[in-house]
């Protein structure tokens, strides 16, 4: 029975000819082989092509060696590696070879063996750029795997000078072979790595947001400048600030911990995290990048055409942002392959992730594109557990309010209430009229005691989602807080809309300036009798809207060179600070007898 025939295989081919008499190429199996086991050593991907050309080279006697690793597409290369260029001249000819043009071109799109006495000849030759080594003699061989071209191999000028023969190719091909295996293996081990490492990303980034280590930043409120804190006041207000700070505090870390991860596993120049806006657009809320090109704030109008695609969940790759029309941002300029990927879990689209590489960066592949879209969908779902977690949080720490608050009210105000009760029986009872003094005022403080327990109450029982207390409420407790130390109760007044009308800032340089007006009564004034005056309906001297504080007082009033004009001058300066005034004038006495400060800052 006759034998069957080998397949027709160029390795095959390769081997039967090794098989042959030749005594140069029987002397050179050994080599060969001692090549292969080189080739074959390792797994990291871009060594193992390094070893490759140097093996290549040094097997067939070539000066200069390349391999060019074709791209997915297969009409370009992915990756090329050089032998025998030094790298100052690598840097002077700058952009490696993309393999569409001249002969690396040829032998992708015809994976056929090409060997030339004079490349400069050779129709099918593109040239050299500027600063490139002189080539005449070249040997180029595909490199194969079960069928599929993973690459090519390229050789030339060899060091007697003389040019590339049979032998050299026939070594070249089995070698390109063992070159295939190794590669593939190379390529494989890469693969699971690059899983690892972003499976391992994505446990970092839940790690991160759910284990409450995030906190470190938070809580740190800035005060306005000159803005005193006394010991006991604002107290509950601080708390409910600070809350809300510690909220966006650790939403912006939770984001930063995604762009930063992102960027390190996409091996990109930048990561960024973008929220929608009001408008139907995006903002770029979080940034990791080692340049200023990109910054938080950016906006991303509505009418980019990528925008409405995003909102919609849809992922969108970019070959070159810097010449991609469908961007509007200028920070598009300096990137240029770019994935863009929307940040969506249960049908909820939270925000995007970009991942740009710099300008003339290497694609993205397709793995790459897989295992970035898993990893925008895990981190996804990581914000949103890490969200309802907050929201767990602080649900509990109201019901705690609330029960503290029932607490204070059930308990504590009923038992101070009682005790007032007594006392005020008691003093009906002494004929000591010492006495009957003293437990008055002692009842007087009970009751300011009650008032500043019932304004904690309705703090507490402020919802999440409600508002600070208003600026009526905190000058109420300004002037309940100063009632214990005066003796008596301020008289407070109200004009416009105080809540409403005044800012943030105003509201807490006005509180600030009424409690050192006060303090500043209670030390020096002597008065019987206080009145404070919030108006949120006066004017500037210009006619600007403005909020105007007067104390006024019936006390001795403010003697010449008193030190108490240094309190004044702070006054003055931070009502300027905000654009207003601050003065001084008569008080409430007989014929202007005390003094009354008028602060006034604009709206």
């Amino acid at each position: 029975m006759k034998a069957p025939e080998p397949e027709n295989f160029p390795e095959a081919d390769d081997a039967r000819r090794l098989q042959g008499r030749s005594t140069e190429l029987t002397a050179r199996v050994p080599q060969l082989l001692e090549a292969m086991r080189s080739v074959g050593t390792g797994l990291e991907l871009h060594s193992t092509l390094d070893r490759i050309c140097e093996t290549a080279a040094r097997l067939t006697g070539a000066r200069y060696a390349a391999l060019g690793v074709v791209d997915e597409t297969g009409d370009g290369l992915s990756d090329f590696v050089t032998y025998g260029v030094d790298a100052d001249i690598a840097r002077q000819i700058g952009h490696r070879p993309d393999g569409h043009t001249g002969l690396l071109g040829e032998l992708i799109r015809h994976p056929e063996a090409i060997r030339l006495t004079d490349l400069t000849t050779d129709p099918r030759s593109a040239g050299f750029p500027p600063h490139h080594p002189s080539m005449r003699t070249f040997l180029g061989v595909p490199i194969r795997v079960q069928g599929e071209m993973l690459g090519n191999l390229y050789l030339a000028e060899k060091h007697d000078g003389t040019e590339f023969t049979d032998h050299d190719q026939h070594m070249a091909r089995v070698l390109a072979t063992e070159a295939g295996l190794a590669i593939g293996n190379a390529r494989l081990y890469e693969a699971a790595r690059q899983r690892e490492r972003w499976i391992d990303g994505s446990v970092a980034v839940t790690t991160a947001l759910l284990s409450g280590k995030d906190t470190d930043h938070a809580g740190r409120l800035e005060h306005p400048v000159g803005t005193e804190e006394t010991e006991g006041t604002e107290r509950t207000e601080r708390t409910e600030v600070t809350e809300r700070t510690d909220y966006a505090d650790h939403a912006h870390h939770a984001l930063t911990v995604v762009a930063e991860q992102a960027r390190r596993l996409a091996d990109s120049a930048a990561g960024l995290v973008l929220l929608p806006t009001s408008d139907g657009g995006l903002e770029i809320v979080a940034v990791s990048s080692d340049t200023p090109d990109v910054s938080v704030g950016t906006r991303i109008p509505g009418k980019s055409a990528i925008v409405a695609k995003l909102l919609a969940g849809e992922s969108v790759y970019m070959e070159d942002s810097s010449t991609d029309s469908r961007l509007v941002s200028p920070q598009a300029a300096h990137f240029g392959p770019t994935m863009v990927l929307p940040l969506h879990s249960d049908g909820r689209v939270l925000g995007v992730l970009v991942t740009p590489r710099a300008i003339g960066g290497r694609p993205f592949t397709e793995s790459e594109r897989t295992l970035a879209t898993q990893f925008a969908s895990q981190a996804a779902l990581a914000l949103m557990m890490a969200e309802a977690q907050r929201d767990r949080e602080r649900l509990a720490v109201f019901e705690d309010r609330d029960r503290i608050a029932r607490d204070l009210h059930d308990l504590v105000i009923q038992r101070l209430f009682a005790a007032g009760m007594m006392l005020e029986t008691a003093q009906r009872q002494s004929d000591v009229p010492e006495v009957r003094t003293g437990i008055g005022k002692a009842v007087d403080e009970l009751d300011v005691t009650i008032q500043e327990i019932r304004t904690a109450i309705f703090a507490l029982q402020q919802g999440s989602s409600e508002a600070p207390s208003g600026l009526r409420t905190r000058v109420l407790r300004e002037i309940n807080m100063a009632a214990v130390p005066l003796g008596f109760k301020p008289a407070p007044r109200f004009v416009g809309a105080v809540d409403s009308a005044v800012g943030e800032l105003t509201g807490k340089n006005l509180i600030a300036a009424l409690r050192e007006a006060l303090s500043n009564t209670f030390r020096h004034a002597r008065a019987s009798r206080i009145e404070v005056t919030v108006d949120a309906s006066a004017a500037l001297a210009d006619g600007t809207p403005a909020v105007r504080l007067s104390v006024a007082d019936d006390g001795v009033g403010i003697p010449e060179g008193d030190r108490r004009r240094s309190g004044l001058r702070n006054l003055r300066r931070r009502a300027e600070s905000l654009g207003g005034s601050s003065e001084v004038g008569p008080g409430l006495g007989e014929d202007g007898g005390g003094t009354t400060v008028t602060w006034q800052a604009p709206l």
